[in-house]
């Protein structure tokens, strides 16, 4: 008598365990669609990817960080700094009100804007690898350094009169989707491959699964880690340039709690805190449940304290779930 194959089938359990983001984004769209009709429309789901791209970049590059049991408190402060850079170099004249005013092309200014970030972001790397300092305490000095040094850079006074060409950036589009988008797309298949197809990308979970069997196995540890970190900042240099072309202007102020967000919407996307395990497809579906939820709650008129409240508690309910996974294993 043949043997019969037995065929085992996943459970709901385990769907649920690896694809319940996605289901609960799906759900999301659907309740909030049947809720408030405005929200269906093209216009307002261009507008929700055009708000969350910024974030959603910069939220990748945490997602790199998380996965090797660090963090990036410093992405919203690098913003500021690179947002005012950018703008100081993409004038249309020189200011003479501006304490810092360059004309040059706008490929120079974009690429001194995308190595200042990958600069700021290798001192975080370098100091967490090399200098043996937490992630937290390396990147909250770069937050507080960076935040003063983008209001000295410009007397704390906004730069403006920027180039039509590079206001394009944030503004234009491209068969009917918005330069943003098409920016947060590629951000997301380069940073997936670079996680999911790369010995790079190995190297980065196997650090955050266990550093010292890493380390056995022959990875460059602190290499690394300010490969990451210097990754990292140039994805938030990335997101400050949009952010600087879709304002027409660079800010001191700009980037307040960003790191916040990018940190939610890396963990909401299933990144354990407890590192080695991440995902960029993930991060993109958390950051755009952030949005969607912020954008539901204003279309309903939810008071701003509350849509606070709301966020503060899916982070952690999110970090509890995550708490429990870590248990089962």
């Amino acid at each position: 008598m043949a043997q019969q194959k037995i065929i085992s089938r996943p459970s709901f359990g385990a769907f649920m365990n690896k694809y319940g983001i996605v289901v609960i984004f799906i759900g999301l769209c659907i309740i909030l669609s049947i809720v408030e009709p405005a929200f269906r429309s093209m216009r307002n789901v261009t507008n929700v990817i055009r708000q969350v791209s910024i974030i959603g970049i910069v939220s990748m590059g945490v997602t790199f960080c998380i996965i090797t049991t660090g963090i990036d408190l410093s992405s919203g402060s690098m913003i500021a700094l690179i947002s005012v850079v950018v703008a100081s170099t993409a004038q249309n004249a020189v200011n003479p009100d501006q304490p810092i005013s360059v004309v040059m092309p706008i490929l120079f200014a974009i690429i001194i804007s995308l190595v200042l970030g990958g600069v700021l972001g290798t001192i975080n790397g370098s100091l967490t690898a090399f200098g043996k300092i937490p992630p937290f305490i390396a990147t909250l000095g770069m937050m507080t350094v960076a935040r003063g040094a983008a209001a000295l850079f410009t007397q704390g006074r906004p730069v403006g009169d920027l180039k039509d060409s590079f206001t394009f950036i944030g503004t234009g589009s491209f068969i009917g989707i918005p330069i943003p988008i098409w920016i947060y797309i590629a951000m997301a298949i380069l940073s997936h491959i670079l996680l999911s197809k790369t010995k790079f990308g190995r190297h980065v979970f196997a650090i955050g699964g266990n550093e010292q069997a890493a380390r056995i196995c022959g990875i460059n540890v602190e290499k690394t880690l300010v490969k990451v970190y210097a990754y990292a900042g140039f994805l938030t240099a990335v997101s400050a340039i949009m952010l600087t072309a879709r304002t027409s202007a660079g800010n001191p102020t700009y980037g307040v709690a960003y790191e916040l967000d990018a940190i939610a919407a890396t963990v909401i996307g299933g990144t354990s805190l407890s590192g080695g395990l991440g995902s960029i497809p993930f991060c993109v579906v958390g950051a755009l449940i952030i949005g969607v939820l912020n954008n539901g709650m204003d279309l309903l008129g939810v008071n701003a304290y509350w849509q606070q409240i709301v966020k503060g508690v899916i982070i952690v309910v999110a970090v509890l779930i995550d708490a429990r996974k870590q248990k089962r294993k």
